[in-house]
């Protein structure tokens, strides 16, 4: 934890807060925070610094509500609603399809490479893995 504070340059004291979901991993994840800024000699209280995110809070009240009332959300990802989208919901991408849609997206990758030369070597790096 000490190398991410050092890399972003938080180990200074300017560190007012941490703002997350209500994960019990995040208050255990803010009190190692609190014992990596003492041990640096940062007083920085983990109580008083964490912030828990009212959006999330809300979110899961409004969620409660809503099954107490047998109201029931969306069953799919937004992963599956893009896709269902793109190729229709009971479409099945044939290999052909594929393959044209993989060549585009590398002719576009192609275009954003000749513009930067730096992220050319960024992408290819993730072609290949």
């Amino acid at each position: 934890m000490k190398d991410v504070l050092d890399c972003f340059v938080l180990t200074d004291g300017r560190l007012l807060g941490i703002t997350t979901d209500n994960a019990s991993l995040n208050y255990s994840m803010t009190r190692e925070l609190q014992s990596t800024l003492e041990a640096s000699g940062i007083q920085w209280s983990a109580l008083r610094n964490h912030i828990p995110s009212m959006a999330h809070v809300i979110q899961l009240a409004l969620g409660a509500f809503m099954s107490s009332l047998g109201v029931k959300g969306p069953t799919k990802s937004w992963e599956a609603h893009e896709r269902d989208q793109q190729f229709g919901e009971n479409e099945s991408i044939d290999i052909g399809k594929s393959q044209r849609l993989r060549k585009e997206g590398n002719a576009r990758i192609n275009k954003v490479s000749a513009i930067r030369p730096g992220l050319a070597k960024i992408i290819e790096k993730v072609r290949i893995s």
